[in-house]
């Protein structure tokens, strides 16, 4: 590890952080779940507290409203490239309910299905919003830690990519498993699981440019990537209805590509990818890795039409767990959801490169050293996640081509952005390390998910 070693009066500022656990959930935009949260860039109001923004809704000859959505289980809207454009529609941020009218009806969690034709309602579904009544230990951690109100999504594409991006900085299509520069550009279709989408062969998709492991690795940093066992949220071979696809562990897949990038295998690592009993276990003794990702089962995992209260408790579950560590004291949890799954949200996202920002989704930092009770109003995409990891872990060391050891043909580096931001401004590493809150899995305002 490059930084907080050796003598002295201990880690300081950043290196107060020995351990960063990414939880990262699914498909929900800001304003669906923090539209109306005190302090935030929520809905626009005007002086009688009537919001006056809508979404036209081309299918009844209407304009849509905001409304409270008090359903536990939504359907959202497509949400890859295509339907992005739409949604975005030249910077007016009203295509929402078009989107989900024109897509494909279904009651799948293909990015590209909406279950419009289902039912008419289920198209304004996607103007819905939630808050404390449904949601409130998210609203909780908001209170007491901090909320970012303007970070955004790396990319303006589905999960597959931003979980490209959360672990490497880029989503490719690679030609040689042996070569990183045969990996071409592509937000929407990289290389897919055996028979996924467009991938009708079982074999499996190369990634073989360079992620963030191989740097954590490089230089000593411990870490591990986390699966919740279960169901995925996808059809493969791009299906209406599927028989649903396991994951763990040692299944690669959308939200577990890490076992098809190069350098994960070549450096041995595949075992860094473990069972989420693990994570538990490990939080529990004291003995997490520096990095952690952790990754959800469809269930819990907010992903339309996963039931939030389901997802609520699992991520309380996991904070709790994390609180009561002996390790608590020296964590920084960051919380987010991957892209926005077709719900509206109101702020025109900024412009990086052909790849993104994509739409802004809800950010929570919860940590010991966070500042309470604070609203993080910089603009921020969640590579800054890696960026934080970077400076704490790697002396500043980036995903970059030139200087990380292992050159591919990315577009540019992220973390090198002014808009990636710098989450070590939600910290103040000067105050006395903040005692846990501990927060029922399900709180008695939320009646409890059925089954």
């Amino acid at each position: 590890m490059l930084a907080g070693c050796g003598g002295g009066p201990g880690p300081q500022g950043i290196h107060k952080i020995k351990h960063v656990v990414i939880v990262m959930q699914e498909n929900r935009s800001f304003d669906t779940y923090f539209g109306t949260y005190p302090g935030a860039d929520g809905f626009p109001r005007n002086s009688s507290g009537q919001f006056t923004v809508c979404v036209p809704d081309p299918r009844r000859g209407v304009c849509d409203f905001p409304f409270h959505d008090p359903h536990p289980v939504n359907e959202g809207g497509p949400h890859g490239v295509g339907n992005f454009l739409y949604d975005l529609n030249g910077g007016r941020m009203d295509g929402f309910v078009g989107a989900a009218e024109a897509g494909v009806g279904c009651r799948t969690n293909s990015p590209n299905c909406s279950p419009c034709n289902v039912s008419q309602s289920l198209c304004t579904d996607v103007m819905g919003y939630h808050d404390a009544r449904e949601i409130p230990n998210y609203w909780d951690y908001a209170r007491h830690f901090v909320l970012q109100d303007h970070l955004f999504e790396p990319n303006h594409s589905w999960s597959l990519p931003q979980h490209l991006y959360m672990l490497s900085e880029w989503s490719a299509r690679c030609t040689s498993p042996a070569d990183p520069f045969s990996c071409r550009n592509q937000v929407q279709n990289p290389g897919l699981p055996p028979h996924f989408g467009s991938n009708h062969s079982s074999i499996p998709p190369s990634y073989s440019w360079t992620d963030l492991t191989y740097l954590l690795h490089r230089y000593g940093v411990s870490w591990a990537y986390y699966v919740y066992p279960g169901v995925e949220p996808d059809c493969p071979l791009g299906s209406m209805v599927c028989r649903p696809v396991y994951q763990s562990a040692q299944t690669p897949g959308i939200w577990n590509p890490l076992p098809y990038f190069t350098s994960v295998t070549q450096d041995n690592q595949l075992a860094n990818i473990q069972s989420i009993t693990n994570f538990y276990a490990q939080a529990r003794e004291g003995k997490l890795p520096a990095v952690s990702w952790v990754i959800p089962t469809d269930a819990v995992s907010d992903h339309p039409p996963a039931n939030i209260f389901a997802g609520q408790e699992y991520v309380t579950f996991l904070i709790n767990t994390i609180m009561r560590s002996p390790e608590w004291r020296s964590t920084a949890i960051f919380l987010s959801w991957d892209d926005w799954g077709g719900f509206y949200d109101h702020v025109r996202p900024v412009s990086v490169d052909q790849n993104g920002f994509g739409f802004r989704v809800p950010g929570l930092i919860v940590s010991p050293y966070a500042k309470p009770g604070f609203i993080d109003h910089q603009i921020a995409g969640q590579d800054a996640y890696v960026k934080f990891i970077e400076d704490d872990f790697l002396s500043g060391q980036r995903l970059n081509p030139v200087t990380d050891g292992r050159p591919d043909p990315r577009p540019d580096v992220r973390e090198a952005f002014p808009q990636t931001g710098n989450l070590a401004s939600d910290f103040n590493f000067n105050q006395a390390p903040r005692p846990p809150l501990i927060l029922p899995p399900l709180p008695s305002s939320v009646p409890q998910a059925p089954g």
